[in-house]
């Protein structure tokens, strides 16, 4: 497994995250989890929303039907979200969905916490007690955001002491708004428009990890790309990929992410067992310039 470094502090973890945001008891989830670590795998994403709370109850079930332990293990959730309602980034709402994630994934604390999506309304003096709180309590080690740009991060790490080390951002073969921005440079055509505030350059600047969700999907959770008959040209790119590299379209499309030298993480959200380990095997594959350039133009990009 390939480890990258989170944050400026340069603390190892896999290169893949395993997403818990579809884990149930049906997908038997003590074999998950098992399969994830025999693989490398030992970094697990959750939210306080999956599933209402119920995803982080199954997980802490099944890991503790496993042979691990607490220390084995990097957890990550996030809070901020309160479903159709709104977002909430107050000290109380922040504090008590910390302390409801961790009595549901039965853990003394958390590895990271992030907050889900931005509130416009946060007030980032309110974060900083929440986050000084947690952190003197030691129930979460380390902090960042998911789904902000480069102006909202620093606005909120003004307020803060301790140093904001992840975004967690939707990234991926058909996902490629960060990247298309920085190629069309000095250009008036669609790809040009900066939708994030520069924020991969932003990212890599300050030592923020980027972690990747979604890689495999299209759209907004509109379906997966890979060996979807909507994208003939980029499927038979990546099964030409696959064959020179001795792994999976998926596996490609993983290394296709972790090629790029901003030090990103996939999230793999799949709980098949046999995906999970293509996934764990690819994050070895390190594609060639011309190779990662042929799977961007093959997903429909161009360059100027």
């Amino acid at each position: 497994m390939k480890q990258v470094n989170l944050g400026p502090n340069e603390i190892g973890v896999p290169a893949v995250v395993l997403g818990c945001m579809r884990i149930t008891e049906a997908e038997n989830p003590v074999a998950v989890i098992e399969t994830a670590m025999e693989n490398g795998i030992n970094f697990f994403d959750h939210a306080d929303i999956y599933g209402g709370g119920k995803c982080e109850e199954i997980f802490a079930k099944a890991f503790k039907e496993t042979q691990y332990k607490r220390e084995d293990i990097f957890l990550q959730s996030k809070c901020g979200i309160v479903p159709g309602v709104m977002y909430d980034f107050s000290k109380e709402h922040i504090i008590k969905s910390v302390e409801d994630s961790l009595k549901r994934l039965n853990v003394e604390y958390l590895d990271s916490l992030l907050l889900h999506r931005p509130d416009t309304l946060m007030e980032p003096e309110e974060v900083a007690a929440a986050f000084d709180q947690l952190a003197a309590d030691g129930k979460v080690k380390y902090f960042g955001v998911s789904n902000q740009y480069s102006r909202q991060i620093e606005l909120l790490q003004k307020y803060l002491r301790q140093p904001l080390i992840i975004n967690q951002l939707q990234f991926g073969v058909m996902h490629t708004g960060m990247v298309d921005f920085g190629l069309h440079v000095n250009m008036t055509d669609l790809r040009s428009v900066d939708h994030d505030d520069g924020v991969l350059e932003f990212s890599r600047m300050n030592d923020m990890t980027i972690q990747a969700w979604s890689p495999y999907q299209y759209g907004f959770f509109e379906g997966v790309f890979v060996d979807n008959d909507k994208f003939p040209e980029l499927n038979k790119v990546l099964q030409e990929m696959a064959d020179k590299y001795h792994t999976t379209k998926t596996g490609i499309a993983s290394a296709w992410i972790l090629r790029h030298p901003a030090n990103m993480q996939v999230i793999a959200g799949t709980m098949n067992l046999g995906r999970i380990e293509e996934i764990a095997k690819a994050s070895e594959v390190v594609l060639s310039r011309e190779d990662w350039y042929g799977i961007y133009l093959a997903a429909g990009n161009d360059l100027p």
